[in-house]
C-alpha cells in the first residue's frame, strides 16, 4: 500500500511493484479504529464511580455528580472556583482525546449534553459525529427538552459544520412518548442513536412495570401514573418510534434477544461497550447471538465514568478474551468498517481503498497492544 503525506491512499500494489522505499512492520498494519458511541464530556469522572454498582445506582450517581459540578459552574460568587472546574473537565477532556489518538481511533460517535467538548473539537484530528443527547421521561417536558438539545445541536452546527451532528434519545427509560414522537420527526432520514437493554430492569418496566427503575423515578420525583406498560421488551417498545427512515445505532444491548432483533425491519448497529458492561453491571452482551443473526455489530468504549480506559483495543482485547473462537479480523471489521459505515463515514475511514484517509494503526498481537502510524 502506498500513501501519501497527509496519510490517503494512493494506490495498493504487488510488494515487487512498490519500489525501494518499503517499510516492514511487525504485526497487523489496520485502518485507524472507529470509536461508535464515547461520552467524551464525562471524562472528567474517570474512576469516581465504584464497579459493579448495577445501571440504576450508576445513573444515579452520574446524575448527582452532574448537578453538584454545575452548581460549582453556577457560582458568581467564586470566581476562582468556577475557572477551576472548567479547567478540570478540559483538561480531562484533552487527555481523553490523546489517548484516543495515540492508540489509533480516528472517528468517534460522541454523545453531548452540553456544549462543553465545542472547543475542544476544533481542528481535532478526530473526525466526530455528536449525537445531542435528550432526555424526558415526562410528556410535558417533552416540548421544552427538545428546544434545549435543539440550541445545543445548532451549536455545533455552527462552529463545526464540517462534522456529524444528529439529536437523539437517551434511553428508553428516559424519554417520553411525547418526546420519541417528537424526536422521531427530527431525525428523519438520519443516524441516531440510543442506550438500549443495558439492565434487565428496562425489559422490567415496559413488560410489567417493576423493576429497579421504579425505585430511581421516585428518587428523582418522577410521577408513573401516566406510564403505562407495552407489555414487550423495552427494545420492541421503543423501535416503532423511528420510523421516518432513520438508521439507529443501538448501544450496549446487554439484555437483547433474538424475539428483539427479529421484530423490526429498521437498519439498527448494534453497539458492544464490553468493558463498561462489566464495569457496570458485570455481565456480558450476547455477542455470540448477534452474530448467529447476521447483526451488523460495531465497537465502541462508552465514558471514563464506566471504563478505565477509551482505548479500543482494549475492547478488542476483552472480546478475545470471552469470547475466544470470534477471529480477530472480524474484530477488527466491526472496530472499523462497521463503525464507518454506522456514522456514515465509509467514504473516507474504515478501509484501506484508494482515495480514502482510513489512518494507519499497527497492532503488535504479540503484547496485545495498538499504536497510531498514520
Amino acid at each position: 500500500m502506498i500513501m501519501t503525506n497527509k496519510g490517503q491512499v494512493e494506490t495498493i500494489v504487488p510488494e515487487d511493484e512498490a519500489g525501494q522505499d518499503i517499510q516492514l512492520m511487525e504485526g497487523i498494519l489496520c485502518p485507524g479504529f472507529v470509536n461508535a458511541h464515547c461520552h467524551i464530556e464525562l471524562s472528567h469522572m474517570k474512576g469516581v464511580i465504584p464497579r459493579h454498582t448495577g445501571l440504576v445506582d450508576f445513573v444515579k450517581q452520574v446524575i448527582s455528580k452532574r448537578e453538584a459540578q454545575n452548581s460549582g459552574l453556577s457560582e458568581t460568587t467564586s470566581g476562582e472556583t468556577f475557572e477551576r472546574l472548567l479547567d478540570e473537565k478540559l483538561n480531562a477532556m484533552t487527555s481523553a482525546v490523546d489517548e484516543l489518538y495515540n492508540s489509533g481511533t480516528v472517528a468517534v460517535g460522541d454523545i453531548c449534553n452540553t456544549a462543553d467538548s465545542i472547543e475542544l473539537k476544533k481542528n481535532s484530528a478526530l473526525y466526530w459525529h455528536n449525537f445531542i443527547e435528550v432526555t424526558g421521561f415526562v410528556d410535558a417536558v417533552a416540548e421544552k427538552r427538545l428546544k434545549t438539545g435543539e440550541e445545543i445541536l445548532n451549536a455545533f452546527i455552527k462552529y463545526h459544520p464540517h462534522l456529524g451532528h444528529t439529536l437523539t434519545p437517551h434511553s428508553p427509560y428516559s424519554v417520553s412518548k411525547t418526546l420519541f414522537d417528537l424526536l422521531n420527526e427530527k431525525t428523519a432520514d438520519q443516524i441516531t442513536s440510543i442506550h438500549n437493554q443495558e439492565a434487565v430492569a428496562e425489559n422490567e418496566l415496559y413488560q410489567h412495570k417493576t423493576g429497579a427503575l421504579i425505585e430511581l423515578y421516585k428518587d428523582l420525583g418522577i410521577n408513573l401514573d401516566a406510564f403505562a406498560p407495552t407489555g414487550k421488551t423495552s427494545m420492541q417498545s421503543w423501535m416503532p418510534y423511528f420510523n421516518r427512515g432513520q438508521k439507529v445505532i443501538s448501544v450496549h444491548n446487554t439484555f437483547t434477544s433474538r424475539e428483539d432483533i427479529k421484530n423490526s425491519d429498521l437498519p439498527i448497529a448494534y453497539c458492544i461497550c464490553i468493558n463498561a458492561n462489566l464495569y457496570i453491571e458485570n455481565t456480558l452482551p450476547p455477542i455470540e447471538m448477534l452474530m448467529k443473526n447476521d447483526c451488523s455489530i460495531i465497537l465502541g468504549t462508552d465514558s471514563y465514568a464506566s471504563n478505565n480506559s477509551l482505548n479500543l483495543m482494549e475492547e478488542i482485547n476483552s472480546i478475545q478474551q470471552y469470547f475466544p473462537a470470534v477471529p480477530l479480523s472480524t474484530i477488527l471489521q466491526w472496530a472499523t468498517i462497521n463503525g464507518a459505515k454506522a456514522l456514515g463515514i465509509e467514504d473516507r475511514f474504515g478501509s484501506f481503498e484508494k482515495g480514502k484517509t482510513p489512518g494507519l494503526v499497527l497492532i503488535d498481537t504479540v503484547n496485545a497492544v495498538s499504536r497510531k502510524m498514520v
